[in-house]
C-alpha cells in the first residue's frame, strides 16, 4: 500500500514559526490503527553472531520463510515506545534506553541475539527522522513505534532459530482507548502462569493472542478491556491485556509487583516516580480483589494508553464505580507525564531524548 502524499505547500500545523512538512492525513481524526509510512528499518544475524549494521528499506511486506521460529514456535518479542512533536518544533522520545533494556532481557529468555542498546536506539531514531512528517503536530497524536525482535531462519525441529532479524517500523497514532475505562474480571482464563518461570514479565509476541477470547467476549458485552487475576489463586489482580494496574486509597497507592507474571512497564515505571515525587506513597505488592473493590480510584499506564482513568470494574455479579474527572490523582498523573512526554514541563529526570 502506498502512502499517502504530502503536503506540498509548506503547512504550518505547529504553529510555530517554523514550517513544517506533514503527511497529508486528518490528524483530528487518528485512531490507534496502522497507517503505512515511508521507510522500516531492518537489521539481521545469524545464531551466534551478533547485530551489526541494520539500513533503512521502504516499508512494505518481508519475504519470510514458512519455516521460521517466529512462525512456528512463537521465537519473538517486540516493543513500543513512542515519538512526540514539541509546540516549538523538537521531536522527543521517551526513555528509549527502557525498551532496548527490556528487549534484551526478552530475547536472553527466548534464546535469541538482541540488537545493544546503542544500536536500538540509533535504529529508533534512524526510523523517527526518516519517518518525520507522519509525526503528528504537538497534541494530536505521536508517532508509535514497534521494535520487533524475530527468528526468522527456517528449521523444522524445535530449537532456536539459525538466523534473527530486528525489524523497526512506526506508525501515527491517536488515543488508544477514549474514555474513562470499563473493566471486566476475568476469573475463569488466565494471562501468565504464577512465580518467575513462565513469559508474563517479557513481551514474548506469545503472550497476547490469548487474551483476545476473553477481551473479545467482554468487549462484545460493552466493556473496555479485561482485567485478569493471578493463575495460583485467582485472588489477586495482575494486568489489563495490554496495560498495568494501580488503586488508590487515601494517599496510598497501590500496585501488583513485577514479580515475573506482569510485565514492568517503562509508563508504569515512571508513574510511580512521579506520584512519589508529588507525595504519594506507592506501594509494589499483591493486590486482591477485595482491596480493589473497596478502593477509591482506579487507573491503567502503557505506553499506547499513557495513563487511563477507570470508571467500573465488575467482578462476576459485583460493579464498583470509581472516582473519574479532571481532578482525579490519575488525572494529574497523566497531566504531568504528558508534559514531560511534550516538552511542556522541564524534563528534571532526563528521561526524554531529542532526535534530531
Amino acid at each position: 500500500m502506498s502512502p499517502p502524499s504530502i503536503l506540498g505547500n509548506g503547512k504550518d500545523c505547529s504553529g510555530s514559526a517554523a514550517e513544517e512538512i506533514y503527511a497529508d492525513i486528518n490528524w483530528d481524526e487518528l485512531g490507534f490503527n496502522i497507517i503505512p509510512t515511508d521507510y522500516m528499518y531492518v537489521m539481521k544475524c545469524a545464531k551466534g553472531d551478533k547485530f551489526s549494521q541494520g539500513s533503512l528499506l521502504p516499508y512494505g511486506n518481508i519475504e519470510i520463510s514458512p519455516s521460521a521460529g517466529i512462525l512456528n514456535y512463537g521465537q519473538g518479542i517486540f516493543e513500543g515506545l513512542k515519538a512526540l512533536r514539541t509546540k516549538d518544533g523538537r521531536i522527543l522520545l521517551f526513555r528509549p534506553e527502557e525498551n532496548a533494556q527490556r528487549m534484551k532481557i526478552g530475547a536472553d529468555r527466548l534464546c535469541m541475539p538482541s540488537p545493544s542498546i546503542d544500536q536500538f536506539l540509533n535504529a529508533v531514531k534512524q526510523i523517527v527522522l526518516a519517518n518525520k512528517r507522519w509525526v503528528p503536530p504537538p497534541g494530536k497524536g505521536s508517532l508509535y513505534i514497534r521494535p520487533l525482535l524475530m527468528g526468522t531462519g527456517a528449521l523444522l525441529g524445535v530449537a532456536p532459530a539459525p538466523e534473527y532479524t530486528f525489524l523497526v517500523y512506526c506508525s501515527p497514532v491517536g488515543s488508544y482507548h477514549k474514555g474513562a475505562l470499563n473493566l471486566k474480571v476475568e476469573d475463569k482464563l488466565y494471562r501468565a502462569i504464577s512465580g518467575t518461570g513462565g513469559t508474563g514479565g517479557i513481551k514474548s509476541v506469545t503472550n497476547y493472542a490469548p487474551v483476545y477470547t476473553a477481551m473479545s467476549k467482554a468487549k462484545a458485552n460493552g466493556f473496555s478491556d479485561v482485567l485478569f487475576l493471578d493463575a495460583a489463586t485467582g485472588k489477586h489482580i495482575e494486568e489489563a491485556t495490554a496495560c498495568n494496574v494501580f488503586v488508590v486509597k487515601g494517599n496510598v497507592i497501590s500496585t501488583p509487583a513485577t514479580d515475573g507474571t506482569i510485565l514492568p512497564g517503562i509508563t508504569r515505571k515512571s508513574i510511580i516516580d512521579i506520584a512519589i515525587d508529588l507525595g504519594h506513597q506507592v506501594v509494589e505488592r499483591a493486590v486482591s480483589v477485595e482491596e480493589m473493590l473497596d478502593a477509591e480510584e482506579m487507573f491503567c499506564t502503557g505506553t499506547a494508553m499513557v495513563v487511563n482513568s477507570v470508571a467500573s470494574v465488575t467482578y462476576k455479579d459485583t460493579r464498583v464505580n470509581y472516582t473519574t474527572g479532571p481532578e482525579t490523582l490519575s488525572a494529574k498523573l497523566r497531566k504531568t507525564l504528558v508534559g514531560i512526554q511534550t516538552g511542556s514541563l522541564e524534563d528534571k529526570k532526563s528521561w526524554t531524548v531529542r532526535v534530531d
